[in-house]
């Protein structure tokens, strides 16, 4: 879906520069928007950039980690000297240390780790740009997980994150209502295209173990795509869902419907 009225707005996409990130970018670019993503890694966002650019509009990239307020304070400023300001956020950016593990056999700092590197770096970019998304009235699309709602074994601590993201979702929507700016959230599952899609069919034993069970309870006999994921990311920041705003949409496939 192309969304004309994006011509010439102004995006920041979070871990932008690859994975489920890139995809949103790309969906945005189609529609005309310019961007600044933001990731760890200079060599993928320099690709990032290349590819976005191909598709007809300016594109740039900030090197950094969006668990790091000042390096979003930074994204911000490069997005307001490149285009003038911000219309559209979307915070995408938060890969933990590490996957899924049980409950028990998390260290005390494997915990805090794990919640504080999944969180802050969701959160942070929407305060970081607040002020400047009042003032284009403009809209947040979050990232979250299908975890916070359906209990999954071994996502204890990503499925409390992805229930703070939903739950921040829903209050921000009534609080940013008064300075008009929307604000929505788009929950994933197993997603393929991704690079938790590789970690865990390529290394990890036990999340393997977990997630391949899945495979076979998504009605569709197959996981929903960045690509698919990316679109509804897309919609929630157009126009057209501009009545929309403290949701969180899920894009799963249909594997809720039978539990786990």
């Amino acid at each position: 879906m192309i969304y004309t009225h994006m011509q010439c707005k102004s995006a920041i996409v979070t871990g932008g520069s690859g994975g489920l990130g890139l995809a949103i970018s790309k969906r945005l670019a189609a529609s005309g928007c310019n961007l600044v993503v933001s990731g760890r890694t200079a060599e993928r966002g320099a690709q990032a950039v290349k590819e976005l650019i191909m598709l007809g509009v300016k594109a740039v990239f900030v090197k950094g980690d969006s668990g790091d307020y000042e390096n979003c304070k930074r994204i911000v400023a490069r997005a307001r000297e490149e285009y003038g300001g911000i219309d559209i956020l979307v915070s995408a950016g938060a890969e933990g240390p590490f996957g899924p593990k049980p409950f028990r056999q998390m260290t005390p700092s494997e915990l805090e780790e794990s919640f504080a590197s999944r969180f802050f770096p969701r959160i942070f970019p929407v305060h970081a740009a607040a002020d400047a998304l009042e003032e284009s009235k403009g809209c947040v699309v979050l990232i979250t997980t299908d975890a916070a709602r359906f209990p999954t074994t071994g996502e204890s601590v990503i499925g409390a994150v992805g229930a703070s993201v939903i739950l921040m979702t829903k209050t921000l929507g009534r609080e940013f209502s008064r300075a008009n700016i929307r604000i929505n959230s788009v929950a994933m599952t197993l997603t393929s295209d991704t690079p938790s899609w590789d970690r865990i069919f390529n290394n990890d034993e036990f999340e393997r173990k977990v997630f391949s069970k899945a495979l076979d309870r998504f009605p569709q006999k197959r996981a929903p795509t960045a690509d698919e994921v990316a679109a509804v990311a897309a919609f929630l920041a157009s126009d057209e869902a501009a009545q929309i705003t403290g949701q969180t949409v899920s894009v799963n496939g249909g594997l809720s419907f039978g539990g786990w």
